[in-house]
């Protein structure tokens, strides 16, 4: 692997409930920021991902910036960008890739991630996976509940989860999917 490969880009946007980042890498997308009140508080998420200020380079990006502007604006979106689950484990890969799958509008229990992974008895490794998420939206865990119903954990917090979840307009929390 060539120097090339490991620098990071990132790309600081404004949304219409904040500033937002992403930081990828030559493999893929590896960090999505949740917005922020400021330009300054994304920045020094990024800044500790060990993405230099200067890597600034929202052309890596495509048009993942607007895709994510227009997803906070209650617009469907879809969020099949290349990923770089390089510093994930094998099973956080996995749960983040059946986590992908689950529909727009729609939710999914931890024991249903588990279940779907051959682990029954696995639900709250699938929270501890999806807790180390470290790209929310483009991999959806906010559509992941506990099996009462609850909304369970967010890492951008519950308040957000359930703001995404209204968003995408969940007609229901269905906790036996």
């Amino acid at each position: 692997m060539s120097k090339k490969d490991d620098m990071l880009a990132f790309a600081l946007f404004d949304t219409s409930l904040g500033w937002m980042g992403v930081v990828g890498s030559a493999r893929g997308l590896k960090r999505v920021v949740l917005p922020q009140k400021s330009k300054e508080l994304v920045d020094d998420q990024i800044i500790s991902c060990g993405c230099a200020s200067g890597n600034h380079d929202p052309a890596c990006f495509g048009d993942l910036p607007d895709r994510l502007r227009r997803y906070l604006d209650g617009e469907p979106v879809a969020f099949a960008d290349k990923l770089d689950m390089a510093e994930a484990t094998n099973f956080q890969q996995s749960v983040w890739q059946v986590v992908r799958n689950i529909p727009y509008g729609e939710t999914r229990s931890y024991g249903w991630v588990a279940k779907k992974l051959d682990s029954p008895k696995a639900p709250r490794a699938v929270g501890q996976a999806l807790a180390r998420n470290p790209m929310p939206i483009v991999i959806p865990c906010h559509r992941v509940i506990d099996s009462t119903g609850n909304l369970g954990g967010f890492g951008g917090g519950v308040e957000i989860k359930e703001f995404l979840l209204c968003l995408e307009r969940v007609s229901s929390i269905n906790p036996l999917a």
